[in-house]
């Protein structure tokens, strides 16, 4: 008989690692065919290290590694594990709460699943080198889209010494972060880690950014040693080799759980029409009081979005995100959606005819 079910969840060995009533419920169908509850903390080339109630053990996936790449068991899944054997098996992964999905830069456009059960998406960005909005506001609606809630975390808080020209990244992040809470954190001084340690103590956590954004030095901040491997970034542009390779889960000593995970050069959306609405909300505000319900606000007479702009009220720059962003995404849906790529096309022939009709009228004026 599986003892796990009879215990607490508050009790539970696996309290630590996010552990609860919700899951024990879950997993009671297999806990009566004697299988073991555990946690991804690891996944590499078909095996994965599971932490179980009588501690860490490897395993092989193979009986959960489908063709479809997003069902595939990731760092942050909560499986069930075979009780003994050699090897041991993953038999199922509990249905996930959240899940961080980017695309992948292959020809297929496949979806890439990153990590698994968040509650937060922590982006840290280096204030090493000059900020890059339009990258920030990439990642935040990917973690929107993943049902965590996104923090911001400007790292190497200490390289930017004067308070007012701090203050002023914080409040150009802020402005393409509606929502987000923005922290200044130095990992060398201390200097806000108590206020991240409080946010990532309350279930788990998942750190995301580009290699050099000091991302394994914030993690090893939080656990109180130094876990994760960390190399100089250059000078020239702050950018790192990966010294993370795999996406790794850690328990942190003032509760709560923490994934770390490689750099990432790319960040793909994912059918991630939501997350975009979300970081950009006060465009999605805006275009409610737009003349025409599908303006594109582009050229269109009554665009409340484009009255903004011209009035200083909202940035070009937050437009042009917007725009790349919203055609970036509708081109992966359209990949994977015939009847949204027919809609795309038809909409593109009846945006080419206005601009011929509006190019002959011009003709005839000039002549």
């Amino acid at each position: 008989m599986n003892l796990s079910s009879s215990v607490p969840a508050s009790s539970h060995a696996l309290a630590p690692y996010g552990w609860d009533e919700e899951w024990a419920a879950a997993f009671s169908p297999y806990g009566a065919q004697g299988l073991l509850p555990g946690r991804v903390v690891r996944v590499d080339r078909g095996q994965c290290d599971v932490v179980t109630g009588d501690g860490t053990v490897q395993v092989d996936t193979a009986f959960v590694t489908p063709h479809d790449p997003l069902r595939v068991v990731c760092t942050g899944d909560w499986v069930a594990v075979e009780p003994g054997g050699n090897p041991r098996y993953v038999r199922a992964y509990l249905p996930r709460r959240t899940a961080f999905v980017r695309s992948t830069s292959s020809k297929r456009s496949e979806g890439q699943i990153l990590a698994a059960n968040v509650d937060h998406a922590v982006v840290a960005v280096s204030l090493a080198v000059e900020l890059d909005l339009a990258r920030i506001e990439r990642f935040l609606a990917l973690a929107w889209e993943s049902g965590a809630q996104p923090v911001v975390v400007l790292t190497k808080a200490d390289l930017v010494p004067d308070a007012v020209t701090r203050a002023h990244l914080v409040q150009d992040v802020e402005t393409s972060a509606p929502g987000v809470p923005v922290l200044p954190v130095s990992a060398r001084d201390g200097d806000g880690l108590d206020v991240l340690a409080a946010i990532t103590a309350g279930g788990t956590s998942v750190l995301l950014g580009q290699s050099g954004a000091g991302k394994s030095t914030l993690a090893n901040a939080l656990l109180g040693e130094d876990v994760m491997d960390v190399r100089a970034t250059r000078d020239v542009d702050g950018k790192g080799r990966h010294t993370t390779t795999t996406r790794n889960l850690l328990a942190l000593p003032g509760g709560g759980v923490l994934i770390d995970t490689p750099g990432l050069r790319g960040v793909g959306l994912w059918d991630a029409g939501t997350g975009v609405g979300q970081v950009f909300s006060e465009i999605e505000e805006l275009a409610e009081g737009c003349r025409f319900h599908d303006c594109a606000h582009e050229s269109e007479p009554g665009c409340a979005v484009l009255g903004a702009v011209e009035d200083g009220a909202l940035p070009q720059r937050r437009l042009e995100s917007y725009r790349k962003l919203l055609r970036e995404n509708q081109y992966i849906v359209a990949k994977t959606d015939a009847r949204l790529r027919a809609e795309i096309r038809k909409d593109w022939k009846r945006k080419g005819a206005i601009g011929r009709a509006a190019m002959e009228a011009k003709r005839g004026r000039w002549k």
